[in-house]
Formats: structure tokens, C-alpha cells, sequence
């Protein structure tokens, strides 16, 4: 399930980038700060390039590319989020 980042409070939504950017095998040798980084994805989810997925069963959230997301979440989500 695809969660809209609007619906998550600041400070959730805050350590879940930075836990998404700080992760082993994220920086690829970049020195960018950390908040250079969170701004990025930041953006990332107002463009809708990225979006944050819900694993019910593991009850885990993640941040996806869009690209990396299965059509029919992706619709149905982008049909939610026109309506608003």
C-alpha cells in the first residue's frame, strides 16, 4: 500500500528520510550533508518521483522510486492524490 507523505506527521516522516538516506550502501562515496540529502528526497515526494510503501505484513515503510512501484498501486495512488 502506498502511503501519501502528507499523511504522515513531520517527525515521522523526518526519520524515516533520514533513515532512508543514512543507510549502508546509500551514500556511494558522496560527502553531500545530511540535510542536502533529505531535502532531495523531500522533493523526491512532492514531484511524486518517490513515494513511501507500507508492508502490511512486515509492517514496515519504505521508500520506493516511482519507477519501482507496481502499476496498479501507482494508479490508484496518483488517482487519490489528483482528487485531493
Amino acid at each position: 500500500m502506498l502511503i501519501p507523505y502528507q499523511m504522515l506527521e513531520a517527525d515521522t516522516l523526518q526519520r524515516l528520510i533520514e533513515d532512508f538516506v543514512t543507510r549502508e550502501g546509500t551514500d556511494n562515496g558522496d560527502d553531500t550533508p545530511l540535510a542536502t540529502r533529505v531535502a532531495r528526497v523531500q522533493q523526491a515526494l512532492k514531484r511524486r518521483d518517490a513515494v513511501i510503501a507500507f508492508d502490511s505484513e512486515h509492517q514496515q515503510c519504505q521508500l520506493l522510486l516511482r519507477s519501482e512501484v507496481p502499476r496498479e498501486w501507482l494508479e490508484d495512488y496518483l488517482s487519490d492524490q489528483d482528487a485531493e
